[in-house]
This record gives structure tokens, C-alpha cells and sequence, in this order.
């Protein structure tokens, strides 16, 4: 067999093992409310103690994951995202899977943004071609610009989540996550295995219970009212 055929057909089995290794569904949210570039603030860190425990966590009241299933991985981009994330990581025993792009206060604003991207496309790669992670469930908590942003969607370069992952082809999805709204799930789902395309998007309130009834529970796109007494750095609403 000529040599040419042989590395087409290798190329083709590669492509193809990489198709069928999609996830069943990746559960997309953003860190908590933070107080400096290094940490969260108060709200954000009982934000992460109230996802462990309702939505994310080995055994959470309305957990996100079916019966005697647990996440393949729960990838982080930043600092706020790992403090988010790690409760509910923790509760799993696993560890996190961190994509880091972590504040240096040397860079300027467009390097700090070009490692965002180039991360954010490294994960959602992995995330869609590891077989580790096929027909399972991925917890990605990420930076909101590069979940969705309408400016940074311009560019010409795929470097958010919306992009990398297709959801655009859903008229639901936002095209850009408020900077106000840190409340929300990103749920997509891939009902055929060996195709990249996700078949369903949903997005799903956070809401609790308990000790965590005064966590911020605004609606898309409207105020969270939170002020300068909450310890939170405050966002503007086109952020």
C-alpha cells in the first residue's frame, strides 16, 4: 500500500477518534464575585461553599449530575476561578485541572487578554477531544469575557467559549456574559457522540437555600445589588 494512503487513513482515524471522544455535556459558569485581581471577596467564597453544596459537590440537594455520576474534570483559567471551583472539586476528591492565566502586574491589558485566549483554546480542545472525557460531564469555570463577549467575538479569532464550542449556532446564546451576573449556568449538551456540534443549550439560575438565601440571585442582565458595603469589586453592566 502506497505510503501516502496509509497516512491518510492514520490521518483519518485520528480525526475520527477525535470526534467520537465528545463530551455528553460541559457545564459552563463563571468564578465569583471578587475583590481584588488575587481573590474573591466574601459573597464569591460563600458562593463556592453554597455551589459544592446545592449544585456541584459529591451529594449537593439539587445536584447537576445524575444519580452515581460524577464530573470526567472541573477545569479552571484563573485565581477566582480555582477559589470557585475547588468546594466542589474537593468534595469529589479530584483535583482541578487548571488552564492558568494568572495576573501578572507587569502585563498590559491586551497580554493579559492574549493569554486568556490562547488558554480558553487549549481548554475547550482538550475538552472536546480528550476520550477521558467522552460521553462524561466537564465542569468548566471560566472567565466571563471568554465565555461570551460580543467585542471580543469581532476579532475574527474564535478565542471564547461561545465560539470554540458552537453554541453561537443557537439564537438563545447570549452574545456577551453581563458583567453583573455571576448566578448562572451554561449547560450544552452533545446528543450525538462522534460529532463536535452540540443538540441543546440551556441556561439554569443558581438558587439556594438556607444559609445562602442572601447570595445576589439577579436576573439576567439586571443589577445585582450588590454596593461599595458588600467588599466586592463592583462591575459595570457592559463589562
Amino acid at each position: 500500500m502506497p505510503i501516502r494512503v496509509v497516512v491518510a487513513a492514520l490521518l483519518s482515524l485520528a480525526v475520527l477518534g477525535a470526534a467520537s471522544a465528545t463530551p455528553a455535556r460541559i457545564i459552563i459558569l463563571r468564578h465569583g464575585e471578587k475583590a481584588t485581581p488575587y481573590k474573591l471577596c466574601g459573597i464569591g467564597q460563600e458562593r463556592a461553599d453554597a455551589l459544592a453544596a446545592t449544585y456541584l459537590g459529591r451529594g449537593a440537594a439539587k445536584s447537576l449530575f445524575a444519580s452515581g455520576e460524577e464530573p470526567a474534570a472541573i477545569l479552571a483559567i484563573t485565581l477566582h476561578t480555582l477559589e470557585l471551583a475547588a468546594p466542589s472539586a474537593a468534595s469529589w476528591g479530584e483535583p482541578l485541572t487548571l488552564y492558568s492565566a494568572l495576573p501578572d502586574k507587569d502585563a498590559d491589558d491586551e497580554e493579559k487578554t492574549e493569554a486568556l485566549n490562547h488558554r480558553t483554546q487549549e481548554a475547550a480542545h482538550d475538552v472536546m477531544t480528550d476520550p477521558r472525557y467522552a460521553g462524561k460531564t466537564v465542569v468548566m469555570v471560566w472567565e466571563h469575557k471568554h465565555i461570551a463577549n460580543k467585542k471580543l467575538q469581532a476579532t475574527g479569532e474564535a478565542v471564547t467559549l461561545r465560539q470554540l464550542l458552537k453554541l453561537d449556532r443557537f439564537k438563545q446564546v447570549p452574545e456577551t456574559w453581563p458583567g453583573e451576573n455571576y448566578d448562572y449556568f451554561w449547560i450544552v449538551e452533545f446528543g450525538s457522540q462522534g460529532t463536535d456540534v452540540p443538540t441543546k443549550f440551556t441556561m439554569v439560575k443558581q438558587e439556594f437555600a438556607g444559609t445562602y438565601t442572601d447570595l445576589p440571585a439577579n436576573d439576567w442582565r439586571q443589577p445585582n445589588g450588590m454596593d461599595e458595603s458588600s467588599g466586592c469589586k463592583l462591575k459595570a453592566p457592559q463589562d
